[in-house]
């Protein structure tokens, strides 16, 4: 037996061995794509080939913290009903031993590509990272490439914190941006080309802390990506080592993004400033596609590195990846909203329209649940604060609150009384309150919140108790209008 063989063979007995333990915990999503067992984090590979998407994840099955990381895979027609797949890659060579780390996908003349990190460390814990590739003809089964690595580490000036390429085609070029740092200890995105995906010659940086007027940004940027965007280069990536500035950078690592335009003959990326993507609790490494339709999509993990204490993790797994979404770019700011495929799971249609609620706290007929979709649309009169309260239990001890405050100009997502877990609260402006639109999908133990068509987004895992499934509608001290109600049970 080979050690793909072996390792393949652990992880399945692992999975066949807790599947029932997992899969009877009440907090196992319904909509979302999970690990089978053990820990899921990054999204990898996300692309689509032949009428179907493919996404891949880091995965640990051993274990609910981090450890030795494998690819899960699934696919999907659209976007919405995913199919679970073999496991992709296994960490079984010498350039890979402790771990098959964050990466991409591209169509390489109908072959399915994988480029990945592979992670190495000594007795002593010091690091080292190759590029690598893996090919299928089916889809399904991926033969790692006879001359891997195709880069040896990092280049001059840089540690071996190097890693999570991601690869796409300009002209007659590939292209990859991986995550970097420098030996100053400062987070860089650096460029690379190559005409055959193997053969990868370094450009330069992209951007990075401390370069140009950008500041400090961080130690390391993990997870980078780079596209197109209405005429505009993006920059996702995920800086680590930022404090905390009022509202911003107030999860242990950020997911964010710039907008610019990179000059492909240095690599350098001329930008603006630095936008956090999500203001919730959960939400990093974001991977991007571009499918058949021309929409640039997005995938991120529902969780972050360093936090393991989850009430999953007694039942044997943690953590889970966000609805895809599709990215707009307006006035140089994202706007992200729910693939149009999420209406597919849509059933049990209840509406409301003009409701004045006056310093009171209302309950609406049918309006109640644990894996919903729920649009609502206020108009403000002279409320202080008004919003939704959901997950609520009877007696008023759990809830989970989303809100505006009219004293403070901000939005609000208040998870201190959400049950088990974190607590917490985050805050954001919002560019007119006037009007304010929550479109919200709940699951058995998340919620991702879209404002006002995706100028902000709140995404963050709760805990509340399974019989917590009221929802309420509140003004303090005033009057708001709840102009329109929307709220559809999901399909599951």
């Amino acid at each position: 037996m080979d050690k793909t063989e072996e390792l393949l063979n652990r992880a399945y007995e692992c999975i066949e061995k807790n599947k029932d333990k997992v899969n009877r915990d009440y907090y196992r999503l319904k909509y979302h794509i999970m690990p089978p067992v053990g820990l899921l984090n990054d999204p990898n590979g996300f692309i689509e080939m032949n009428g179907e998407y493919h996404l891949f994840y880091q995965f640990h099955p051993f274990d609910t913290k981090h450890g030795l990381k494998f690819w899960g895979h699934v696919k999907s027609r659209d976007l919405v009903n995913w199919e679970e797949l073999p496991i992709a890659l296994a960490p079984s060579m010498w350039y890979e031993t402790h771990g098959c780390y964050s990466g991409s996908a591209v169509n390489n003349n109908g072959t399915l590509t994988l480029i990945y990190t592979g992670n190495v460390k000594d007795s002593e814990g010091n690091r080292e990272t190759y590029q690598c590739l893996a090919l299928s003809e089916d889809g399904i089964n991926f033969i790692k490439y006879e001359g891997n690595p195709v880069i040896h580490n990092q280049p001059l000036g840089y540690t071996r914190h190097f890693r999570d390429p991601k690869v796409w085609r300009n002209g007659q070029d590939w292209y990859m941006v991986i995550g970097a740092q420098s030996e100053k200890l400062e987070g860089r995105a650096l460029i690379f080309k190559s005409r055959d995906l193997t053969e990868w010659s370094f450009i330069g940086e992209a951007a990075g802390s401390n370069i140009d007027s950008t500041g400090y940004l961080g130690y390391m940027w993990e997870c980078p990506d780079i596209f197109n965007l209405n005429g505009k280069d993006v920059l996702i990536t995920c800086p680590q080592g930022i404090e905390p500035v009022g509202d911003l950078y107030n999860n242990i690592y950020q997911a964010g993004y710039f907008v610019g335009k990179l000059d492909y003959k240095t690599g350098r990326l001329k930008h603006g400033d630095f936008i956090e993507l999500d203001r919730g609790f959960e939400f990093y490494a974001p991977q991007t596609t571009l499918d058949s339709k021309g929409r640039r999509l997005l995938v991120a993990w529902m969780g972050l590195p360093e936090e393991e204490d989850h009430p999953t993790v007694e039942n044997g797994w943690i953590h889970a990846l966000t609805i895809p979404r599709v990215l707009e770019l307006r006035d140089n700011k994202i706007y992200q909203s729910p693939v149009e495929e999420m209406k597919l799971l849509r059933k049990n249609h209840v509406a409301y329209s003009d409701i004045l609620i006056d310093n009171d706290e209302i309950e609406l007929e049918k309006v109640e649940g644990d894996v919903l979709e729920l649009i609502a649309e206020f108009e403000l009169f002279d409320s202080l604060e008004f919003g939704i309260m959901l997950r609520c239990s009877e007696d008023g001890n759990e809830k989970t609150i989303i809100s505006y405050d009219a004293s403070e100009g901000k939005l609000k997502l208040d998870r201190n009384k959400s049950g088990k877990g974190y607590g917490g609260i985050r805050r954001c402006t919002l560019r007119d309150a006037r009007k304010i639109k929550f479109n919200i999908f709940m699951d058995t133990s998340s919620l991702e919140i879209f404002i006002n068509d995706g100028e902000e987004v709140f995404t963050s895992r709760i805990y509340p108790d399974k019989d917590s499934k009221g929802i309420k509608f509140f003004s303090k001290n005033g009057k708001v209008r709840l102009i329109r109600l929307d709220k559809w049970e999901l399909r599951y």
